[in-house]
């Protein structure tokens, strides 16, 4: 469902509370800047009309004076308004991108799975950014022109009542109907926009980690003109909210005009048939005509809202976004790990079935090997012991526990799971594998990459551990990143071992040695080793065989 563009900018609102402070004095310094601005124009009108002799208000020398303190003035106030905009501006956003990592962490892997990652990159990067128009240019111009507006209102409506409702005609319609109604046109084009823009970034990422194969098959020309033709949608959109951006501004110009001259033929009418002199017709036209620029920023704000409020509708989205499994923060801490168990375990994706009715007890210090076709839910039972996912009926326990009823963190450290895709870091190898446990030494590194058969081919590396790995491991092999999986494994200590196919990626040789490290270190260790090879599994105490809608 749609976010309306009042809701979207009172939820983004919400997130100034903290620094509600900064932006009073934002608005103060911006009120009474514009007012000096305002008044360096009304005062230059009366003096000229005193040096015509039709104005004896004030004395020229005094005009003078006063011109060159407020214009002083406006530059030290305007200074402090922007100082304090952008502060709030670039604080807030850095306490977005902190809830939307945390948001994404909370999300994964369930949410995330499937999810394009080019359009997250894009929400993290360019829309998170882009709010930076309206936390520093948006709030406390609204908020300036509403009280700029009251008190030229006033000023405006002290020569005649009538002068101040035209005044307060034109703000209104100009900071307020003017932006109101031309905020509707390009509402839906301005997040099409947005999210076209991830979709092409989500296309030229996938692009670049599949470079290779592109040109291989002669993919190129094809790939290249698809991203040609996406450029160009997003060009279109980006004219088409031009267009509207310039007619608006048009509108807006005219409603200026309008409205100045309508003070203009007002104040001479009325000055028939009342005392007004001279200097009371032109100064009420001179105020209007230069107190418009708090509500023109408003205005203009709708051409620049059609995107920002579309950036600032996407973040919501993923704020808002509940996670399909609840971190546990407060159940069971101090477990010792004892044995696990499936008890009557239904789960599907979507409606699609994978497991019913799975009962499975894991014993302790044992190594049980897990065989089935591809799609009979190997993976997916490894992922719903490390709690990746939620069942949707029946239990999973860890030492007679409820999983849902420990901690988290607790959960995690109890287990360690080496997964069919291993995630490399563009760092070093050293740090890649210090993930599992960063507080190792390099004495233990060094002995886990032993025990899964990775030293030797670090050291004939020119800089050993501290070897930087290519973005996505692109320098590594698929072996050489499954045994670096292996490795993290063996760092993490855990008591409970989940191993997806270790051994997929190796050759018979490292595969045997790989295997030999798993069994020799498999002692007060509890092992869950899933693989299609028979090779792999010969090392398993127990092998169970995975049918649809049961274990055998």
């Amino acid at each position: 469902m749609r976010r309306s563009g009042i809701k979207i900018m009172a939820q983004l609102i919400v997130l100034i509370a903290p620094l509600m402070h900064i932006m009073i004095l934002a608005v103060i310094t911006g009120v009474l800047g514009f007012l000096c601005a305002i008044f360096i124009t009304i005062l230059g009108g009366y003096a000229v009309l005193t040096y015509l002799g039709l104005s004896s208000v004030f004395s020229i020398k005094t005009i003078f004076i006063t011109i060159l303190v407020i214009a002083v003035s406006r530059g030290i106030l305007h200074y402090i308004e922007q100082l304090s905009n952008h502060f709030i501006a670039f604080k807030l956003l850095a306490l977005i991108r902190d809830k939307i990592f945390k948001a994404l962490r909370k999300l994964s892997p369930a949410k995330l799975e499937g999810k394009d990652k080019g359009n997250l990159i894009a929400l993290i990067t360019s829309d998170i950014e882009l709010l930076e128009v309206f936390y520093a240019h948006t709030i406390s111009p609204i908020a300036i022109a509403v009280l700029t507006s009251f008190i030229m209102i006033v000023f405006i409506g002290s020569f005649n009542i009538i002068l101040g409702a035209e005044a307060l005609l034109g703000y209104f319609t100009i900071g307020f109907i003017i932006p109101y109604f031309s905020s509707k046109f390009g509402k839906n084009d301005g997040m099409t926009y947005r999210n076209d823009f991830g979709k092409l970034n989500s296309y030229f990422l996938d692009s670049l980690r599949g470079i290779k194969e592109i040109l291989q098959f002669g993919y190129a020309d094809k790939r290249s003109k698809n991203i040609e033709i996406k450029t160009d949608n997003l060009m279109y959109l980006n004219k088409k909210l031009k267009k509207y951006e310039g007619f608006i501004s048009g509108i807006t110009s005219s409603a200026v005009s309008i409205f100045t001259l309508a003070v203009l033929i007002t104040s001479i009418i009325i000055s028939k048939d009342t005392n007004l002199n001279f200097a009371d017709i032109i100064i009420p036209t001179i105020a209007m005509a230069s107190s418009f620029g708090p509500v023109i920023a408003l205005s203009s704000l709708s051409n620049n809202l059609f995107m920002t409020l579309a950036s600032g509708e996407r973040v919501l989205n993923l704020l808002a976004e509940k996670p399909a499994v609840e971190e546990v923060y407060d159940g069971k801490k101090d477990l010792i790990f004892s044995n696990a168990e499936c008890e009557k375990v239904y789960f599907d994706y979507e409606g699609d079935n994978i497991l019913k009715d799975y009962n499975l007890y894991i014993e302790p210090n044992k190594i049980i090997g897990i065989s089935g076709k591809s799609g009979s839910g190997k993976s997916t039972l490894l992922k719903l012991f490390m709690r990746f996912w939620d069942t949707k009926k029946g239990n999973i326990k860890i030492s007679d526990t409820n999983i849902k009823d420990i901690n988290t963190d607790t959960l995690r450290n109890i287990e360690s799971y080496v997964t069919q895709e291993t995630s490399i870091f563009k760092d070093t190898i050293e740090n890649n594998i210090k993930i599992a446990n960063p507080n190792a030494s390099y004495e233990e590194v060094a002995e886990a990459c032993k025990k899964a058969s990775l030293h030797d081919f670090i050291m004939t590396l020119p800089n050993g551990y501290n070897t930087n790995i290519g973005e996505l491991g692109d320098t590594l092999s698929g072996g050489e990143k499954q045994r670096i999986a292996i490795a993290r494994s063996f760092l993490h200590k855990a008591p409970f071992i989940l191993l997806d196919e270790p051994t997929s990626n190796l050759d018979s040789l490292n595969e045997a040695v790989i295997l030999k490290s798993i069994k020799d270190n498999s002692k007060e260790r509890t092992i869950i080793l899933v693989s299609h090879r028979l090779s792999t599994l010969n090392i398993a105490d127990k092998v169970y065989k995975m049918k649809t809608d049961r274990v055998s």
